[in-house]
């Protein structure tokens, strides 16, 4: 589980997964000057120690590093709540919580998200059960050779 990013960690991520694409030092230190003086090498630490956590990837342009995250902001968001959710002793209760805190678009966007994995569930079922149905019907072999298929020659 992913311990939170510090304020720091969390304005580059910010940057990276907004942009959506492999990023320099450079360019995320230029965004960032527009709201906090900050030098290079401090921007060029943070993405080290991300790319050291498995938040980034890099790969060598030149002399420097193009970075690009490794996952999305909804899956970071995703495990962080899920580890939040782990650790009550009432899941329950913390869910019942959680929902009194969200606002009527919140609850909605769950009721969606919800209906989405609901709907997975049932593709997938049904993927299975065709599956499970043509394993049973068997390919056409020594052992069934009237399976499905062309059949022998005559």
């Amino acid at each position: 589980m992913p311990r939170p990013l510090g304020e720091l960690e969390d304005a580059v991520m910010t940057r990276v997964w907004k942009w959506n694409r492999p990023v320099t030092v450079r360019e995320v230190l230029e965004d960032l000057q527009q709201e906090r003086s900050i030098a290079y090498t401090t921007v060029m630490t943070v993405l080290d120690n991300l790319h050291q956590k498995g938040w980034v990837r890099r790969e060598a342009e030149g002399r420097a590093y193009r970075y690009e995250a490794v996952s999305t902001r909804a899956a970071y968001a995703a495990a962080l709540m899920n580890d939040a959710w782990s650790q009550s002793d009432n899941p329950a209760a913390a869910l019942v919580a959680f929902f009194g805190m969200m606002s009527p678009s919140q609850r909605e966007a769950l009721s969606e998200a919800v209906r989405m994995v609901e709907g997975d569930a049932v593709r997938r079922e049904g993927e299975a059960d065709r599956k499970a149905e043509a394993d049973e019907g068997g390919a056409e072999g020594p052992e069934n050779p009237g399976g499905p298929g062309p059949g022998p020659e005559r």
